[in-house]
C-alpha cells in the first residue's frame, strides 16, 4: 500500500495543530494512502558513515514541523517533503520571507530588519530608535521573526513603547513595519495548494489589531479577486511552496499588501468558514504529485 509520513513536533500539542495531522491522515486513507503520524523526537534519522540514514520507508513526508535540520536531513535521505526544506526555512523567518519576495512585484508594508545585540548588558543605541521612528512613524508594528498565531506581534504607539520593545527584543531576531491603519483588526487569509487558490476568508477582530481566529477573530468566506488570486499564487511559487496560507492586508488605496506566509497554516478554521475540504485537496495534490494519479 502507498505509505506517507506526517511529521509533527514532539512537544507542540495544541488541538488545532494535532487536528491538522489527523485530518490529513483521514483524507490520505480515503484516497488509498496509509499515513503514519510521527513525532519528530522519535524519528529514526541519523548521520552515519558520512551519510544521512532513515531507518524507515515512506514515499513522502508532510512536514508539519519547522526543525530545519530534520527537514534537510530528510531531503538528503531522498525523501520528498511537502513543503520542501528551503520553503519551510524561508517562511519560518518572517524577515527572510520578505527579502525572498523583494523585487518580485509582491507588494509589502515598508519593513526594517531589527538589529541583533549579542550581549545582554549592552544598551540599544538611541540612533537606532531615531531611524526607525523617522522611517515608519507611529503607530508602527514590531514582529519577532519567528512565531505564529499572532504571537510576537506588537503595536507600538510612541517612543517610550519603541524604546521598551527594542530592549525586550534586542537578543531575538525581529523586524519593524509600517502600520496599515486601513487593515487594523482585519485581513484576508488565502490557502494555496499546488499553484491554485483553494479557499479564502476575511478575518476580523473587534478587540485586537490582529485578526487571528486563535486570538478571537471571526472569519467570513469571500471570493478573492483575480488580482488577489494571481498575487497569492505568485508568492507561493516564488517561495517554492506546495501548500501555504497567505495573509493579506488591505491598503488605503485598496491594494493588497502581503502580511505573512505560513507554510503550515492551520486549515480547521477556514474549512469551517468556507465549507472547503482543504485537507482532501492537499491529500489529492500530494497523491497526484507523488504517484501521478
Amino acid at each position: 500500500m502507498k505509505k506517507g509520513l506526517i511529521l509533527i513536533n514532539a512537544y507542540y500539542d495544541i488541538p488545532s495543530y494535532l487536528n491538522q495531522a489527523e485530518r490529513l491522515k483521514e483524507e490520505f486513507l480515503s484516497v488509498g494512502i496509509s499515513a503514519d503520524i510521527v513525532k519528530n523526537g522519535y524519528l529514526p534519522l541519523l548521520l552515519k558513515d558520512g551519510k544521512v540514514c532513515l531507518d524507515a520507508h515512506y514515499d513522502f513526508c508532510v512536514y508539519l514541523d519547522k526543525d530545519k535540520y530534520t527537514s534537510l536531513m530528510l531531503e538528503k535521505s531522498g525523501m520528498r517533503l511537502f513543503n520542501p526544506h528551503d520553503a519551510v526555512v524561508a517562511c519560518d523567518d518572517k524577515m527572510t520571507t520578505y527579502i525572498t519576495l523583494a523585487d518580485s512585484g509582491i507588494p509589502m508594508p515598508e519593513t526594517i530588519s531589527g538589529l541583533l545585540c549579542y550581549l545582554p548588558e549592552k544598551q540599544v543605541q538611541k540612533a537606532t530608535a531615531d531611524k526607525i521612528e523617522k522611517a515608519l512613524g507611529y503607530p508602527l508594528i514590531a514582529k519577532e521573526s519567528y512565531g505564529s498565531l499572532g504571537k510576537g506581534v506588537y503595536k507600538i504607539d510612541d517612543r517610550n513603547a519603541l524604546d521598551k520593545i527594542l530592549k525586550d527584543l534586542k537578543l531575538k531576531p525581529h523586524l519593524f513595519q509600517k502600520f496599515i491603519a486601513s487593515s487594523c483588526g482585519k485581513d484576508i487569509r488565502v490557502i494555496v495548494i499546488g499553484d491554485k487558490v483553494i479557499a479564502a476568508m476575511e478575518r476580523r477582530s473587534e478587540s485586537d489589531f490582529r485578526s487571528n481566529i486563535e486570538l478571537g477573530g471571526k472569519g467570513e468566506k469571500i471570493t478573492p479577486s483575480e488580482r488577489l488570486v494571481n498575487l497569492s499564487v505568485k508568492a507561493a511559487r516564488l517561495l517554492g511552496l506546495d501548500y501555504c496560507g497567505i495573509d493579506w492586508l488591505e491598503g488605503e488605496d485598496g491594494n493588497y499588501l502581503l502580511c505573512e506566509v505560513n507554510s503550515n497554516a492551520f486549515f480547521g478554521g477556514i474549512e469551517a468558514v468556507t465549507g472547503v475540504n482543504v485537507a482532501k485537496a492537499y491529500a489529492n495534490y500530494i497523491r497526484k504529485t507523488v504517484y501521478g494519479e
